[in-house]
């Protein structure tokens, strides 16, 4: 994929106040009732694809923006400070949109990533399945080829915008082969929601990010053309585990607007709550988790952005990236917890946010490999000596 142009100062700030506009006046009116209610915002994607934001740090000449990863962060930050369901799926979307646009042929680039990039076809991911969440070389769903055609089978688990999405980005084991140094014997297909055979099974009922549709992906004789596989047979996993930094960072950016807007709501509650004759932020004891929670998301930010500029310039980051993923959602989830604890009693109920925000925050602990997934990663890559970005900035 071509490097992304850098974009002037007031150009990058111009598109954030832009989106923070959007997520203010389309977002926040709805955010809450939509996770009651547990309704998908579909039409939100399309706002946001018109708006530029699905493919903005995708090539300019399929319809995307060509813009650095750690603006297109910045802006999953303000989305996720206002409604994490939605930041999560623009997350996940661009996840689902990664193998197309590093892999695939001009030809299959010119033919489905413009309207994926304007937000006319959403996308899934499918990767985990019942038995193999943190372990995908031990997937079992099954490609197997019939003359042009692959023909798919098996179930794909905790699919974001399973039964809502126009396209399913699917990684099915194509040979028996499971050495992982060879790919596992997995690849990577492309595949249409109106494919017969691919159904979605009942939703989760889930504790948090209740607007964003989770659902268990059934394949029953999934028959797609050999036109929609990415890259070559037995690539799949190399391709999958490539997304899975950049979408890692996705998900930190989102669970520190999370924790940012977790924040703005706690420092505002305590400026006009009073005890003892005065606003409870000038309690020290307050001051000081306030304080506290403030640190934690500043952390987060910084580790999530420094990993997007390694991204950005070329350079490894995939550690960076885990541990940015670690950082910001362990912050989110204390930072969460905290809110709570200043509005007292009020923040045990559902007449605040807060609440809420606690409970989206616990899967982002979770999803995107969990973060004992992420201390493994690390700590290999220091057991195997892979250099800082201090040692290889010159390369």
């Amino acid at each position: 994929m071509p490097a992304s142009r850098v974009l002037p100062t007031q150009e990058a700030a111009d598109l954030i106040h832009l989106v923070r506009e959007i997520a203010t006046r389309e977002l926040l009116p709805r955010a809450a009732s939509a996770e009651a209610t547990e309704a998908f915002p579909r039409d939100v994607f399309r706002t946001l694809g018109q708006a530029g934001v699905l493919g903005l740090p995708y090539p300019e000449e399929y319809g995307g923006g060509g813009a650095p990863y750690e603006l297109y962060l910045q802006v999953l930050e303000e989305i996720g400070a206002v409604w994490s369901s939605v930041g999560v799926g623009v997350s996940v979307h661009a996840l689902s949109c990664f193998g197309l646009a590093t892999q695939g042929t001009p030809e299959q680039r010119q033919r489905w990533l413009p309207q994926m990039l304007g937000g006319d076809l959403l996308g899934a991911y499918c990767l985990s399945e019942p038995h193999a969440g943190s372990d995908p070389a031990a997937m079992r769903t099954t490609a197997r080829r019939d003359g042009d055609d692959y023909v798919i089978n098996g179930v794909k688990a905790w699919t974001t915008h399973g039964g809502e999405a126009d396209f399913y980005k699917v990684m099915a084991r194509t040979s028996d082969d499971t050495d992982t140094s060879r790919g596992g014997g997995i690849s990577c297909f492309l595949v249409p929601a109106d494919t017969p055979g691919l159904t979605a099974d009942v939703p989760e009922k889930k504790m948090g990010l209740t607007g964003s549709t989770t659902a268990t992906m059934l394949f029953d004789q999934v028959r797609v053309s050999a036109d929609r596989r990415l890259g070559e047979e037995g690539e799949g996993l190399r391709i999958a585990l490539a997304g899975l930094d950049a979408g890692r960072l996705g998900i930190a950016a989102v669970a520190t607007g999370l924790a940012q807007g977790a924040l703005d709501q706690a420092v505002a509650y305590a400026k006009e709550r009073e005890t003892f004759g005065r606003a409870i932020i000038d309690h020290q004891g307050l001051a000081f988790l306030l304080a506290d929670m403030e640190a934690a998301v500043q952390s987060a930010r910084a580790m999530t952005l420094h990993a997007a500029r390694l991204k950005d310039r070329g350079l490894r980051y995939g550690r960076e990236a885990s541990i940015a993923k670690l950082v910001a959602t362990d912050n989110a989830m204390k930072v969460t917890t905290d809110a709570v604890q200043v509005f007292g009693g009020y923040g045990y109920t559902r007449d605040f946010p807060v609440e809420r925000y606690m409970r989206e925050a616990k899967v982002m602990q979770i999803f995107e490999g969990t973060n004992q997934i992420q201390r493994m990663v690390i700590g290999r890559s220091l057991a195997a000596g892979s250099p800082g970005p201090l040692h290889v900035a010159d390369r």
